[in-house]
């Protein structure tokens, strides 16, 4: 009985030594990658507002066509967003993640985040996609031109606000259960 109950002992402290450590490895990934626990979950939200994203017919290539999320400027992800998406599929499609410094009319994109940049004005980035149906997002700044959805820090937490003409005009029809679970602040 004093076998079986050491056993039993050691059985749940190895159960509780993986527990830890697989709830642990998001942390040392941002220690590693010096990213903010806010950019991790930013990261999450990215592909997890496709299925509330209708794209039109045109937007991709074909049935099986990767949805391909782009970061212009400034990567706050790093690694996390690879990690998020990795073996993924949402509405049947693989994700790809490509990083550029800038983005021209035609860039492939589905999914474009706004980051911090020396390199492309933000006014040439929203010309240069005019009426083309990617769903843009960017970190909220007052008085800053922002995405279609902007990330932004609400009683502590992550959320966001949508702007449901600026999607029309891009051709994206976003479903009322995400644009339900968006915050509306004030000027």
């Amino acid at each position: 009985m004093v076998a079986t109950r050491s056993a039993r002992t050691m059985l749940i402290g190895a159960a509780m030594a993986i527990l830890m450590l697989s709830v642990a490895r998001p942390g040392w990934a941002m220690l590693r990658e010096r990213r903010t626990p806010d950019y991790v979950i930013k990261a999450n939200y990215l592909y997890k507002f496709v299925p509330f994203v209708e794209w039109p017919p045109r937007a991709f290539a074909g049935t099986h066509a990767p949805l391909v999320i782009c970061i212009v400027g400034d990567d706050p992800f790093g690694v996390a967003l690879d990690d998020a998406v990795r073996h993924r599929l949402v509405n049947g499609r693989p994700i790809v993640v490509r990083r550029m410094s800038m983005i021209t009319h035609g860039t492939p994109c589905h999914i474009l985040f706004v980051g911090h940049s020396d390199d492309q004005a933000a006014d040439d980035i929203w010309r240069a996609i005019a009426g083309e149906p990617i769903l843009t997002v960017t970190d909220y700044a007052p008085g800053v031109a922002g995405g279609i959805i902007q990330f932004v820090l609400y009683d502590g937490r992550v959320r966001f606000m949508i702007d449901a003409p600026k999607a029309q005009a891009s051709g994206l029809l976003i479903s009322s259960k995400l644009l339900d679970l968006a915050v509306r602040m004030q000027p």
